[in-house]
């Protein structure tokens, strides 16, 4: 079976490991323990009896529950099946621009649906000139790059796209708000994937959203799946003007969220317990999960806003990966879809504490066998 290029594929590490798929300690996925919460449950629950029914094309209940969470107008959002769906529109609306920049490493979908439409890529690496040390800085999108001269660099980029993450995936920084507002003054069209930005507290968070109908250049991605455990039901959003959705929705087939989905998506968004109790429960056991980590010579993990940590090390991860599932029946991502990354890269999902321990002390055991 071909290894995957994205995480959570529990079949091929089955396969690999010679156990049943439910065996498998999944840290591949950056999906949160604490859900689905029993409110998304209740939800799909008390809709299986619609399923007879086709689902409303418009969702204007969904779209309304999403307006109450942002405070923004309904037509202002579009529900869609997944940030996969949404990026497939989001690389055939930058295809139309002269090129798109990345800052990279960047997640292996961006790829996908720049290719799909043969839009013309420029990289930005967060990597230093030696590809040594990892920035946390957003980089001079203007200065020279590419063989191409500052003068003409600029002038480009009023034709240009411009397609990042927030919080940075897979390294987990946080950008800030005020580092990311410049670039909607440079770039015809800037795209916001903020999949990762609910882990972050409120009272921390960096999102655009607040100035989307500020920037008609603007669009911004959020993904339900993750925070609220739900990415079988396959469920995200854009935020852009009406304009820009009108004609998304246009090229889409019809009906791309079903029924339960935006139940459960409804009844998610309402659930102030769940929320606070995943803002609570996040950041300690990130904190003691990274210090495990950072206890093993031969480990070196990022510090990270997000649901998971990116970690750099002394031995092969994809070596380490299979040993680990071989062994330990542990699943954990490789980078290797991370050309900048290699396989000097892994990255985990923050999980239970327990969940944490166990994989802690699999790579305390593994490695001390190595070394």
């Amino acid at each position: 079976m071909r290894q995957p290029a994205h995480g959570g594929n529990l079949a091929w590490a089955a396969a690999l490991a010679g156990c049943p798929p439910e065996a498998i300690l999944d840290f591949s996925a950056s999906i949160s323990p604490l859900g689905p919460p029993n409110s998304a449950i209740a939800a799909i629950m008390s809709q299986l009896g619609n399923l007879r029914h086709y689902p409303d094309p418009n969702y204007s209940e969904l779209r309304l529950a999403l307006s109450h969470f942002h405070q923004l107008p309904p037509e202002w959002i579009l529900p869609g099946n997944g940030s996969a769906e949404l990026l497939t529109l989001v690389g055939r609306e930058l295809s139309q621009l002269a090129a798109t920049m990345l800052i990279t490493p960047a997640f292996g979908d961006y790829y996908r649906t720049l290719a799909a439409y043969d839009a013309k890529v420029l990289e930005f690496s967060l990597f230093s000139p030696e590809q040594q040390v990892m920035s946390y800085e957003l980089p001079d999108l203007l200065s020279t790059h590419h063989g191409l001269r500052p003068a003409t660099l600029t002038v480009l980029t009023t034709d240009c796209g411009l397609l990042l993450n927030n919080p940075h995936n897979p390294t987990g920084k946080l950008f800030s708000r005020e580092s990311i507002l410049p670039y909607l003054e440079q770039f015809a069209l800037v795209v916001v994937d903020e999949a990762f930005m609910d882990f972050v507290p409120p009272s921390e968070e960096q999102s655009l959203i607040s100035v989307v109908q500020e920037y008609r250049n603007l669009v911004v991605l959020r993904s339900l799946t993750k925070f609220y455990s739900l990415p079988g039901l396959r469920l995200g959003y854009a935020l852009a003007h009406p304009d820009c959705l009108a004609k998304w929705q246009q090229w889409r087939d019809p009906w791309p969220v079903n029924t339960l989905a935006a139940a459960a998506a409804i009844a998610a968004l309402q659930d102030r317990e769940f929320q606070e109790q995943t803002w609570k429960w996040l950041p300690p056991v990130r904190n003691q999960l990274f210090q495990g980590l950072a206890s093993i010579p031969e480990l070196q993990p990022e510090n990270s806003a997000a649901n998971f940590l990116l970690v750099e090390s002394k031995r092969s991860t994809s070596q380490l990966q299979q040993q680990l599932l071989r062994q330990q029946q542990i699943l954990i991502r490789d980078c290797l879809s991370f050309k900048e990354l290699g396989d000097r890269f892994f990255r985990i999902a923050v999980r239970s504490e327990s969940d944490n321990q166990r994989l802690l002390t699999a790579l305390k055991s593994l490695l001390r066998s190595e070394f």
